[in-house]
């Protein structure tokens, strides 16, 4: 896979150039701004099933967040150890259907969003299942950065993020993502993170336009591209189960990463 990747890397860069040459891609402040305005102007039906809320996914719920587990905890045996039991922070907590399977397991649950309701809501789900501390984390779209001064350095030991990478505005900020993922994590410590990966159909390649319309796809990665960003950004990837389709959707591939 990786070699065909590098020998279809000059088109694909040259394609989504002209694209970009043509209109057809938005910039990242535009993105943003698009996605801002969805995200924080909240009113049901789609949104809470975008946002994983139960009230959303209805009996999908809990499947949701029992499949990321087990793919979490199948993912850490790989490297011979079970998930960390200390600080958990979750990007992009939603309406908690990862945290209430992981939070009964952690010191602290750490919930980061964009949205105020989607953490209440995360805090109230998982209070239901376990007494685990739950610390809510509200993040501006524009400043992700902001949460390393908010959270700490080296705090966590264990960073997941599901369904989310999708929707970020590109890779770009994927990318620094990534990086704030690299300043969360204490040493030893773990990240699991799920992108939905393209492959040689175009159709599958990233959208950067368009938000509220084609939201989950707005950005995909070919699996040996966001290995390499992963690394870039100073995570060393460790491996990646790939699951061709599931109950929400198709094409994820889910990295075990941990810093070098």
């Amino acid at each position: 896979m990786a070699r065909r990747f590098e020998a279809l890397r000059p088109a694909v860069h040259y394609v989504r150039a002209r694209w970009d040459r043509l209109g057809l891609r938005q910039d990242d402040h535009e993105v943003v701004a698009e996605a801002t305005t969805y995200w924080t102007g909240a009113d049901g039906g789609r949104w809470q099933s975008d946002s994983h809320w139960e009230d959303g996914l209805g009996e999908l719920w809990h499947a949701v967040g029992r499949e990321s587990l087990a793919i979490s905890e199948r993912l850490a045996r790989v490297l011979g150890d079970g998930l960390p039991a200390g600080r958990t922070l979750e990007w992009g907590a939603g309406g908690g259907a990862n945290a209430v399977e992981f939070a009964p397991a952690c010191e602290e649950f750490v919930a980061v969003d964009v949205v105020a309701s989607s953490l209440d809501e995360c805090a109230r789900q998982v209070a239901r299942v376990c007494s685990t501390p739950v610390r809510p984390v509200l993040i501006d779209l524009a400043e992700p950065e902001a949460v390393v001064e908010q959270v700490g350095e080296d705090s966590c030991d264990l960073f997941l993020c599901f369904y989310v990478f999708e929707l970020l505005p590109s890779q770009e900020y994927a990318a620094r993502v990534l990086e704030i993922a690299r300043d969360l994590l204490a040493p030893g410590g773990l990240a699991i993170i799920q992108v939905k990966y393209s492959t040689n159909d175009v159709s599958t390649w990233s959208r950067r336009r368009a938000y509220r319309r084609d939201l989950a796809s707005m950005t995909t990665f070919a699996v040996p591209e966001f290995w390499e960003l992963a690394a870039a950004a100073g995570l060393r990837p460790r491996v990646v189960e790939l699951v061709p389709r599931n109950r929400l959707d198709q094409r994820y591939a889910y990295f075990l990463l941990t810093l070098p």
